[in-house]
């Protein structure tokens, strides 16, 4: 038979009466965690739902003055590469305006498919051939 899972619900006394003891030293949110047999992730939870972040521990990303330079490369590459993307989808939409417009005018068709999934909107030529059949 399948064991029923087990959901622990904290009353808010229960809550603030942990994040107390923690603001007065007697423990640390680890500690606290300890004691009174609670999930650390879970004291942290309410630590920081109580904007008691000050009384979390601090995180420190120390790495190597390469990696911090790869990094800062890498964010140029695809800030340049996102600014590239973006002139070429500007230019094809400037060309597919132009062709739709060429085509209206003259009444000739330019695109044969299409391969971007853009509107193949038939010419005034033909849209007159099939009224008049």
């Amino acid at each position: 038979m399948k064991e029923q899972k087990i959901t622990k619900r904290y009353s808010e006394a229960f809550k603030q009466k942990i994040i107390a003891e923690i603001e007065s030293g007697k423990y640390n949110p680890y500690q606290a965690s300890r004691v009174y047999d609670i999930s650390d992730y879970i004291v942290r939870h309410w630590l920081k739902k109580q904007s008691k972040n000050h009384l979390l521990n601090k995180v420190i990303h120390i790495q190597m003055a390469n990696e911090r330079d790869k990094i800062t490369l890498l964010e140029q590459e695809k800030k340049a590469l996102e600014s590239a993307l973006a002139q070429t989808q500007l230019k094809l939409l400037n060309a597919e305006a132009t062709i739709e417009i060429y085509e209206e005018e003259y009444g000739v068709r330019v695109k044969k498919n299409s391969i971007t999934g853009s509107l193949n909107v038939p010419s005034k030529k033909e849209k007159d051939k099939k009224a008049s059949r």
